[in-house]
């Protein structure tokens, strides 16, 4: 089964082109919830992912809800600075469904009812005090890397 990589209503285009290609690069699905802060088209997208984004793997849902009744099975991870857990007390190994990792918008996050009942599965990074978070596709590739490391790089040299 897969990695996917759901990107809750994205604000800057350059932050998702570069996500894009670490999709691309890694062999995982990038899903956009809407509304996006930015056309797809938008020239900071192709540049950030430069010739590669027509080969990324992309889908786009109208809600995060669609997201789900695609994919009932999926193993959802919510990535926010507020989690309780960290990413490296998870076992991302091959298992039989699907595992899709969350990240909110730029400015706000995840809203907090949509995380509501799923405190197991919020997950932050470690840093200290003196930032509020990381840059998201910087995250974006701690956590894909990651769940790749632990599955043994599968398709990747």
């Amino acid at each position: 089964m897969g990695l996917h990589v759901v990107l809750f209503e994205p604000e800057i285009p350059a932050n998702t082109g570069n996500i894009g290609r670490l999709c691309l690069a890694t062999g995982t699905t990038l899903h956009l919830i809407h509304p996006l802060g930015f056309s797809t088209d938008d020239k900071m997208v192709r540049r950030a992912g430069l010739d590669y984004w027509e080969h990324v793997d992309v889908r786009e849902y109208h809600s995060i809800k669609a997201l789900y009744q695609t994919y009932p099975e999926g193993n959802f991870y919510y990535i926010e600075n507020f989690g309780a857990k960290y990413y490296t007390d998870f076992d991302f190994s091959p298992v039989e469904t699907d595992q899709f990792f969350v990240f909110g918008k730029e400015s706000t996050g995840i809203p907090r009812e949509l995380l509501e009942g799923k405190a197991d599965k919020c997950l932050r990074v470690h840093m200290n005090d003196q930032v509020r978070s990381l840059n998201l596709s910087n995250t974006t590739s701690i956590i894909i890397y990651e769940a790749l490391r632990q599955q043994g790089f599968p398709d990747l040299h």
